[in-house]
């Protein structure tokens, strides 16, 4: 790949959104070249993800806008940084909302990874090393979002927070890879970890929670049982290896009771997707005593409370949380892309949708309305 644009401004389009809620617009942007430590992407595919939602909504910080939101995405290397020696112009990447300095505590422990210096930031709207945005128009800064911004067809993004992979990997399949499906996936195989043969339950069947039914098929369970409000969604959980369906609206008795009941006495593994605070805790006490282990990966509301009897953990059962899947995005990601590659993964039926970059508020309307699970976005450079 020529690098003729290195170390210049690059002029692209980019999806701004200019306040909380409104469309996002296509505007011209200008992208400055990467300073120390950092990498310029081209991005080629992005998805959306609900967080880009809620933070576009503003529900879920100080809001801080204009913004370039987006980061489910896959890309190539257009330019390096000072000091940037693990990548090349040309290397086909995955950009991630956390990553990886590989030197503090947290990336030298084999249990941790959550960084320190890289860890998800949703209030940071500039970059680490200056303080400064690389986006502006007409000379005024646009802010970035989770450190990618990858609605953009250029994006500047530190490199302890992209994943370098196989470059036969299909990009517009694998950029799901880059956050929610990595997140489910990871709680299944990484933290729950159900032996062949076992029975897992899995609360909420969004994206995450279909992607944690995926882990369980892989692993072998012997029975999925999803637990859903939405009745719409149990015809297409079978895809993803869901076996039994429970509806807790359907039983006047709590929903941990039901599935106690069908499974003599509970599950072996639960995953919470919903981040609501009584899916988390109907997960945690639906799991068998002796060896039950409930996984929690849906964030809660700042003031929920997780309440259960303390008895529930004195026989036996683990509660546990994670953060994307327990990934490393650097280290783990490209051996997520090789189970894809070898047919062990499949990601296409997460993908229901796909517009043209010029269409990306279409994929915001699928999202609000709750169709499909991952809208594909085609930059169309």
């Amino acid at each position: 790949m020529s690098s003729n644009t290195a170390s210049q401004v690059i002029r692209c389009k980019a999806a701004v959104a200019w306040e909380a809620g409104k469309p996002l617009v296509i505007e011209e942007v200008e992208v400055a070249p990467p300073q120390k430590s950092e990498v310029r992407l081209k991005i080629l595919f992005t998805s959306l993800c609900h967080t880009d939602v809620y933070f576009w909504e503003a529900k879920g910080q100080t809001p801080l806008f204009p913004r370039i939101f987006g980061h489910e995405a896959g890309g190539i290397v257009e330019s390096v940084g000072e000091g940037v020696t693990d990548f090349q112009p040309g290397d086909h990447v995955l950009p991630v909302f956390t990553g990886e300095c590989q030197q503090c505590r947290h990336c030298k422990s084999e249990e941790s990874n959550m960084c320190d210096l890289l860890r998800i930031n949703t209030d940071r709207g500039v970059m680490i090393h200056d303080g400064q945005t690389r986006f502006s128009k007409d000379g005024k800064p646009i802010y970035h979002f989770v450190g990618t911004s990858t609605f953009s067809e250029y994006t500047v993004v530190h490199s302890g927070c992209v994943a370098k992979i196989d470059p036969q990997a299909p990009l517009d399949k694998v950029c799901v890879l880059s956050c929610g499906i990595s997140t489910g996936l990871g709680a299944t195989l990484n933290v729950a970890k159900p032996t062949k043969g076992s029975t897992v339950a899995i609360f909420g069947l969004g994206a995450v929670g279909l992607a944690a039914a995926e882990g369980a098929r892989i692993a072998g369970a012997s029975r999925i049982i999803g637990i859903d409000l939405n009745p719409s969604r149990f015809n297409d959980a079978k895809k993803f290896g869901v076996t039994e369906f429970v509806n807790p609206k359907d039983y006047d008795k709590p929903v941990q009771q039901v599935i106690a009941e069908m499974t003599d006495g509970g599950v072996d593994r639960s995953v919470e997707c919903t981040g609501n605070v009584n899916a988390m805790i109907s997960a945690f006490e639906c799991v068998h005593d002796g060896w039950g282990v409930a996984v929690l990966v849906g964030v809660p509301n700042k003031d929920d409370a997780f309440k259960t009897h303390p008895m529930n953990l004195l026989n036996e059962r683990t509660l546990k949380g994670t953060f994307f899947g327990n990934y490393k995005p650097k280290t783990d990601l490209p051996s997520v892309v090789g189970k894809y590659m070898n047919k062990e993964l499949e990601l296409e039926k997460f993908i229901t949708h796909q517009v043209p970059f010029s269409e990306i508020n279409k994929a915001f309307e699928y999202m609000l309305k709750g169709e499909g699970l991952r809208c594909m976005i085609t930059m169309g450079h």
